[in-house]
């Protein structure tokens, strides 16, 4: 399928500018503990925070994008507490340019809503050419922020991009993105857009140390969320709870021959395969 999606219109000049998201998250291995009276995470010395991994192909396609179209300029943008700014300065050692941090007060779940909100206010007054996020987030897998950011400046949106290619002028985008089934849809979008990035497309790069360097000395732009536009709530926090054990494992018993033959009798018993 292949379908031209219209965007705004966008202002002429020659350099590109990306917005690319990216998100800290804690490390889902480690020992996380609950706290069912603030209804979040429990937060100390001891939680171990790593950089969102969907992450990470968003901000290498927007250095590839860079390395392929001169004058192009890539700001990344993170929501959280001070511990976030780890998140952005890892991405200038990739290559992106300028960092800005929108900074919480307080750890705790902030809807995507919200977050998106957040971003397209900045996005709005600074007029890029190209927003990109990760497919989702380790942590919460709700893939909310990038579609809302699209909506909320009504721009075209594609998700689960697999490739993309900027048009020589710069003023659309071919994209292919990952469907149900294993298919795919072709999309041509006009310019400005928003697209959420799958893994697989690229192979992010390690950090340099002469970028890392020059991250340290680079000032991350800190814009207090207080102080930006705050977007009625569409999501609250109810409960927060560790996963339910739903149903136990089964363990087939016998040799090779024998437990081929048992798990076909139970696909075949779900429906899952049909024998003849």
């Amino acid at each position: 399928m292949f379908i031209v999606v219209q965007g705004q219109g966008r202002r002429k000049f020659n350099a590109m500018k990306i917005l690319t998201c990216v998100k800290q998250v804690i490390n889902l291995e480690g020992d996380i503990k609950l706290d069912p009276e603030n209804q979040w995470i429990v937060i100390d010395q001891a939680t171990d925070f790593n950089y969102n991994r969907f992450d990470e192909y968003a901000v290498e396609e927007a250095v590839l994008i860079k390395e392929n179209f001169k004058n192009t300029t890539i700001d990344i943008i993170s929501v959280g507490p001070e511990r976030a700014s780890a998140a952005i300065k890892r991405t200038q050692g990739m290559g992106a340019d300028h960092g800005i941090h929108i900074l919480t007060k307080a750890e705790g779940y902030i809807s995507p809503f919200r977050i998106a909100g957040w971003i397209a206010s900045i996005a709005k007054e600074r007029h890029y050419d190209l927003i990109l996020t990760g497919v989702m987030s380790e942590d919460e897998m709700q893939g909310q922020v990038g579609p809302t950011i699209a909506a909320f400046l009504g721009w075209p949106c594609a998700t689960a991009v697999i490739a993309e290619k900027i048009s020589p002028d710069r003023k659309s985008v071919y994209v292919e993105r990952e469907i149900e089934g294993g298919f795919k849809d072709t999309l041509e979008m006009k310019l400005p857009a928003v697209l959420t990035i799958q893994t697989g497309i690229n192979e992010p790069r390690y950090p340099t140390l002469t970028h890392m360097l020059r991250a340290k000395r680079e000032k991350i732009e800190i814009i207090d969320a207080e102080q930006l536009e705050q977007p009625h709530p569409r999501q609250i926090m109810v409960e927060i709870t560790p996963p339910r054990k739903m149903r136990s494992g089964l363990v087939l018993n016998g040799d090779r021959k024998e437990k081929a033959i048992q798990l076909l009798k139970i696909l075949n018993e779900r429906a899952i395969i049909s024998l003849p």
